[in-house]
């Protein structure tokens, strides 16, 4: 027996199908868009391979990422500076990053120029200071109590030399050039260290002019070096290995910066500082992604937040400098890691 299929049937299953189709298709739509990763850029001003602190930014970028499930897209810019702001401006154009992630000193500037014309565009900044009712997020590092603990480091070692006979009047900065935290915070503090325990001994400063020449930073350590001064504090990008090469040419010391530089040179790094740049990034790259980091957020932090240290704890550091110096470091650092010695700075602009 055939049974009759109305057209009222028909006509009732064909709109039932629809209606499941055009419901199927607005869920997958809304699912789409409720699964599109947030999207973050990271520009490197200069190059990410061989530069501590940048390598540490885009590492705690990607930490804050993996977990909270978004993308990320590294962009070097080069060392031409010049070059900077219109690569960030490319960035922006593309309207398809919810943050751009930078660290340098120079940064904060050109990300608030871009701002004014793509005000949509979100930025954190990790080596900058804030400014009254900024819209871009910065994250300022207390150089001047890093400098600090490192110029005391530099003294303490100076003297013991001068006590063993060493004709060391003066204490090296090499900088690739000259900027306000250089300026402000790391000279300042850096002398204001050494000086703390001998003030006899002078500063002996020398400017590159770039971040990577390191056949002219090999030339102004080696005349330093030669000139009395025994130990010196580099801060030059791609350059610092030339005074690495110098250090070790005249049997004399060269104190790192911003990450654990002891295994570079073993008994020719003999001192270093530690920038904590991915835990920074990670922290504040997660906020942003929560939706909980407020636009012109500007936090400062120093030894006693954990965000700036001097190492001590390297089997080199142990191995190279002599128990007297480490022994009163631990007092020093026990109270800037306390809280009981603290530097406070001005971080506004």
């Amino acid at each position: 027996m055939i049974k009759k299929i109305s057209i009222s049937g028909i006509v009732l299953t064909f709109m039932t199908i629809l209606t499941i189709l055009l419901f199927t298709g607005c869920r997958e739509k809304q699912n789409k868009e409720e699964k599109r990763s947030f999207s973050i850029a990271v520009f490197v001003p200069g190059v990410l391979a061989g530069s501590p602190t940048y390598e540490m930014m885009d590492k705690g970028v990607r930490a804050a990422a993996v977990q909270q499930g978004a993308s990320v897209k590294t962009i070097e810019g080069g060392f031409n500076q010049a070059e900077w702001a219109e690569k960030v401006t490319a960035l922006a154009a593309e309207k398809s990053f919810d943050l751009i992630v930078t660290s340098n000193p120079s940064m904060p500037e050109i990300c608030r120029k871009i701002q004014e014309y793509y005000p949509q565009q979100d930025f954190l900044n990790l080596e900058g200071s804030g400014k009254k009712d900024d819209q871009i997020s910065t994250f300022f590092f207390n150089h001047k109590e890093l400098a600090f603990l490192l110029g005391n480091f530099a003294g303490y070692l100076t003297e013991s030399r001068i006590k063993n006979g060493s004709s060391a009047v003066k204490i090296g900065l090499i900088a690739g050039q000259e900027y306000p935290e250089m300026n402000n915070f790391i000279r300042p503090g850096f002398e204001m260290g050494f000086k703390n325990i001998n003030s006899n001994i002078d500063l002996d400063f020398r400017i590159i002019g770039n971040w990577y020449d390191a056949s002219k930073a090999a030339e102004l350590a080696s005349d330093m070096y030669s000139n009395g001064t025994d130990i010196i504090l580099t801060i030059a990008g791609g350059a610092n290995q030339g005074v690495l090469t110098a250090a070790k040419n005249a049997n004399k010391f060269v104190l790192w910066y911003d990450s654990n530089g002891y295994a570079i040179e073993p008994g020719v790094v003999i001192g270093s500082g530690v920038i904590r740049e991915d835990k920074a990034a990670e922290e504040m790259v997660k906020k942003a992604i929560e939706g909980t980091l407020e636009r012109g957020t500007s936090i400062s932090a120093g030894v006693n937040e954990g965000y700036v240290d001097f190492i001590d704890d390297d089997a080199n550091y142990e191995r190279y400098v002599p128990v007297s110096v480490r022994e009163k470091m631990n007092i020093l650092l026990k109270d800037m890691r306390s809280g009981k010695i603290k530097l406070p700075v001005d971080s506004q602009e």
